[in-house]
């Protein structure tokens, strides 16, 4: 018993003496990403903020990166590629501080495959996840492809004839050198509801693509960023922000966040559907023919 609860006491000391450590000098990222047909993972390893500050010219983060087109197979993908990217780094998963995903919106399948891989991982090296919306994501990419950028409309294509949206603007004032706000959480919209930025704005992912003038809020945009899109490497840098602020969960309480509760009508709402459709064009077709015989 006694050994037992040395042990327990060691393990203890050893995991606080890593973390303060890894604060003190380093944090090194694991960001995993397959909310789409892409198999995205990167690794990041960046110095502590007040070591980057003394210093005479702050170096920017060291990011390795895999981004490949996967289909519907990405977790059979997923594992092999962080192996790859912990050896070309030279480092060992127990190196790692966090794991981070992206949580969606998105592929259910693939959102479901990033949580489990992340908290997996994350459990069994006894470190928290930082879940990142992809929707955020979209708006760290604009932001990391052209700086300027201060506000960001969020919106990807979901299928069925909707779009993923959410608001973002940029606060210089947050953290220690920035962060995003949320002025409208992630939400699912027919893409003529989603409701333009007030102020000038990117639009950020694949929605205007897809739905082209559909959605509305593209013709007041400053400028359509169709390629910034959900990918590990704006992941890693949004989710370094949210681990320094102490926005993580323990492994335990990794979850996707779907947005879509339902993704397809049982064949009751199918057919109810159908004849509330037959019963409008019963409608329309009298009314067309009492407009005739006026």
């Amino acid at each position: 018993m006694y050994r037992q609860c040395m042990s327990h006491a060691q393990a203890a000391t050893a995991r606080e003496r890593r973390i303060t450590i890894a604060v003190m000098t380093e944090t090194v990222l694991l960001a995993l990403d397959t909310s789409t047909e892409y198999c995205s993972v990167a690794l990041l390893r960046a110095e502590a903020p007040h070591a980057a500050q003394s210093a005479p010219t702050p170096s920017a983060p060291q990011v390795w990166v895999r981004h490949e087109a996967t289909g519907a197979v990405s977790s059979t993908r997923l594992l092999p590629a962080i192996g790859e990217l912990l050896a070309e780094a030279g480092l060992t998963l127990a190196d790692c501080d966090a794991i981070a995903f992206g949580s969606g919106p998105g592929s259910f399948t693939g959102l479901r495959t990033a949580t489990g891989v992340a908290q997996g991982l994350a459990f069994g090296l006894d470190i928290p996840v930082v879940p990142v919306s992809t929707l955020l994501v979209c708006a760290e990419s604009a932001r990391l492809r052209d700086p300027s950028t201060q506000r960001v409309l969020s919106a990807l294509d979901a299928r069925m004839d909707e779009a993923y949206w959410a608001d973002y603007a940029w606060d210089a004032a947050l953290g220690d050198a920035g962060d995003w706000r949320t002025l409208q959480a992630a939400a699912l919209d027919a893409p003529e509801a989603i409701v333009a930025p007030d102020a000038p704005f990117t639009l950020a992912g694949n929605a205007a693509a897809a739905f082209g003038t559909r959605l509305t809020a593209a013709a007041t945009a400053r400028t359509v960023d169709a390629e910034a899109l959900p990918h590990a490497v704006p992941l890693a840098h949004a989710a370094l922000r949210a681990f320094r602020a102490g926005r993580t969960l323990p492994a335990d309480q990794a979850a996707p966040e779907y947005v879509r509760n339902k993704v397809a009508q049982t064949t009751a709402e199918r057919m109810a559907a159908k004849a509330e459709k037959e019963r409008e064009a019963v409608k329309d077709a009298r009314g067309d023919a009492q407009e005739g015989n006026r």
